[in-house]
């Protein structure tokens, strides 16, 4: 009898040939489940990062949005900058990322927002330069995790703000027990996470399976 083979059925690969199933084990072998609802990746993302990893991720997030005519990537410091770059890399766009309004440099004809992070319990200004966003701009938005939806809520405001379109967001790892993916579906963006994390319960990563 022939052995039985997983198809990842977006390319019609092997699962196990995947940039989303490469993540997945990343994510067992390396990622530390700290509670019911938080996970640590700085092994590899959030604090080291794997280069190798971060190419995957990139030319994933370029293959799923390939169609979509984007013009800008714009991301969130820290985290979010090297997914972002690499995708960046693959569809050949520049990347912007939203800064933390403390910076000397960046003072002047800014758009800004407001961001609450449910994990520190605090709230952050965010910005970017309007020199470097217009109406013009199709951008995607790419960042490291999806929880509550804060963060990509409010980097989709500043596109807003520049009067560009947001042709989607693309997140890491979505923590799909908690409330983000619907928030921003219900406000009609386009979501397409690589990790889909269904459940950090009992100290065990299970993924959501389609």
């Amino acid at each position: 009898m022939l052995p039985k083979i997983r198809f990842c059925l977006k390319k019609h690969l092997p699962l196990e040939d995947s940039p989303v199933y490469a993540l997945e084990q990343k994510i067992l072998s390396e990622g530390i489940v700290l509670s019911d609802e938080v996970l640590k990746v700085d092994a590899f993302l959030n604090h080291q990062i794997d280069p190798v990893m971060m190419q995957l991720i990139g030319k994933e997030f370029a293959a799923r949005f390939k169609d979509a005519g984007i013009t800008k990537i714009i991301t969130i410091e820290a985290s979010g900058i090297a997914p972002a770059i690499m995708a960046g890399l693959e569809l050949g766009v520049p990347v912007i990322f939203a800064r933390k309004y403390q910076s000397l440099t960046l003072k002047d004809d800014l758009y800004r927002s407001k961001v609450f992070s449910f994990t520190k319990q605090t709230e952050s200004t965010i910005a970017i330069s309007n020199k470097h966003i217009s109406s013009a701009d199709k951008a995607l938005v790419i960042d490291d995790f999806l929880a509550n939806g804060q963060a990509a809520l409010g980097l989709i405001d500043l596109i807003h703000q520049a009067k560009a379109e947001v042709v989607g967001v693309g997140i890491v790892i979505e923590k799909s027990f908690q409330p983000g993916r619907d928030i921003l579906l219900e406000k009609g963006y386009r979501v397409e996470s690589l990790a889909r994390v269904k459940s950090l319960a009992n100290g065990t990563v299970e993924f959501v399976r389609d």
